[in-house]
């Protein structure tokens, strides 16, 4: 059965204050839209955990630094109903753009440090439109759980700060990176991605996964990252963005794996900026 369709923040509320009633745990599930198997898993996990769940959907303007890129961002709203129906999700938030920026919005909230470099040092004002529009969702929804994905690492290391730093009372659940069967990890702008182009984009993953081995068998960051960015290169990408080792518990850069970390790309491929991560053991 396809959830109803919430459309303003009134008729959230309503709902929410239904649940609350109840004595009901409520999860929330953040999107875009354009969902995949990776949202689904995300919806799964929120069932599992949850009363009830809530999946929001909207394609946070605050966040694209390339107006180009926010226009041709995929919206597929009656599909993403239903794909959710078959998991019982209970509502969908589709708000509007001015229930979650209503006219004179004049607020933004900045997180410093984890969204430094990588992608924040790319896409200028990006993670200040995720702390942003995060931080309205989990207020509007009053949720007790919210659910992201592991394959946007950075951006779930900012979720986790603003609500420590906001004392905002819910848990953030980090779940781990969907991937196709040739090890490319699932995400929205994988359609966009021309066919030949598509059987090229697993190298990110392999080139990835041959780096950590060389990480956590001792070789230095240095030499290591160098071989990787190669093996991207040979493999056909136009551009590798940045390929770094970060701590995994607060992405301070290192230079070898002598604490659990986290190896994360960016790469351009077929006019198409393809994101992905993995867990390093340390040594």
């Amino acid at each position: 059965m396809t959830a109803p369709i919430l459309r303003s923040l009134e008729a959230l509320r309503a709902v929410g204050a239904e649940w609350r009633a109840e004595g009901a745990r409520v999860a929330v599930v953040p999107t875009m839209g354009a969902l995949h198997d990776g949202h689904l898993s995300l919806a799964a996990a929120a069932k599992a955990a949850a009363d009830r769940v809530i999946v929001t959907i909207f394609v946070n303007p605050r966040q694209f630094n390339d107006p180009g890129d926010l226009a041709r961002y995929p919206r597929t709203e009656a599909r993403d109903a239903e794909k959710l129906a078959p998991l019982g999700v209970d509502a969908l938030y589709v708000p509007a753009a001015d229930q979650v920026y209503p006219p004179g919005f004049a607020t933004s909230v900045s997180v410093s440090g984890v969204s430094e470099g990588l992608c924040g040092a790319h896409r200028p004002g990006h993670f200040d439109g995720v702390a942003t529009v995060v931080t309205k969702l989990l207020l509007q929804t009053g949720a007790d759980c919210a659910f992201f994905g592991e394959k946007d690492f950075q951006q779930l290391m900012v979720v986790r700060r603003l609500v420590r730093d906001l004392d905002i009372p819910v848990e953030i659940v980090g779940c781990p990176t969907v991937r196709e069967p040739d090890g490319l990890a699932l995400s929205s702008r994988n359609a966009l991605l021309p066919g030949d182009s598509r059987a090229m984009a697993p190298a990110l993953y392999r080139a990835l996964e041959a780096a950590r081995q060389a990480l956590e068998a001792g070789t230095g960051a240095e030499t290591t990252l160098a071989t990787a960015r190669a093996a991207i290169m040979a493999a056909g990408f136009a551009e590798v963005e940045y390929l770094e080792l970060r701590a995994a518990a607060d992405l301070a850069p290192l230079e070898a794996a002598d604490v659990p970390a986290r190896l994360l790309v960016a790469a351009h491929l077929g006019g198409v900026r393809l994101i992905d991560n993995i867990p390093v053991a340390a040594r």
